[in-house]
């Protein structure tokens, strides 16, 4: 992220520094455009009656500088738009980025929950077939041990019990 948000500011920077250009190149079209109509109100022919022709020529340069203002303003606002449809561009493709890496994520994570449910699944299972087991253990035990107190009472030497001692 560190790499792609340098190089977003970076662009930024390289579009505030385009736009300042812009405004500056429109600050120096409004001051000439000032100059010209000046120019334009200026006479000093006789008696400031009439324009010479050193006046119209200078009308038209100062036109001229203009024109090439212009030109120049077109030119860097045409870099402003290339720069800012870059960065829409990089700034589209980062989402798009984001949304592909996001969905990879929820498939990971539905894969995982539904692994983690077979698992839990299987451990449920085992322990219902280990405690049917341990029943079943236990009550081979108990048989067993009721068996042998059975054969061991069977087994088991009958003394006569004398009825008639006190």
């Amino acid at each position: 992220m560190g790499k792609s948000q340098s190089h977003i500011d970076i662009d930024s920077i390289n579009f505030e520094q385009q736009r300042e250009r812009v405004n500056n190149l429109l600050e120096q079209r409004s001051k000439r455009f000032g100059e010209f109509d000046h120019s334009l109100r200026q006479k000093t022919g006789v008696f400031g009656i009439f324009k010479r022709k050193k006046d119209m020529q200078k009308s038209i340069d100062i036109l001229r500088e203009i024109v090439l203002t212009d030109n120049d303003i077109f030119l860097e606002t045409k870099k402003l738009l290339y720069i800012k449809e870059n960065e829409s561009d990089r700034k589209e493709n980062l989402a798009s980025a984001y949304d592909k890496q996001i969905s990879g994520y929820m498939h990971t994570i539905t894969k995982l929950q539904t692994e983690n449910e077979k698992l839990r699944n299987q451990i449920n299972d085992l322990e219902s077939k280990q405690r049917n087991r341990h029943r079943t253990i236990l009550l081979l035990v108990i048989i067993i041990l009721a068996l042998s107190f059975t054969l061991y009472l069977r087994m088991k030497p009958h003394k006569p019990k004398n009825l008639t001692q006190e």
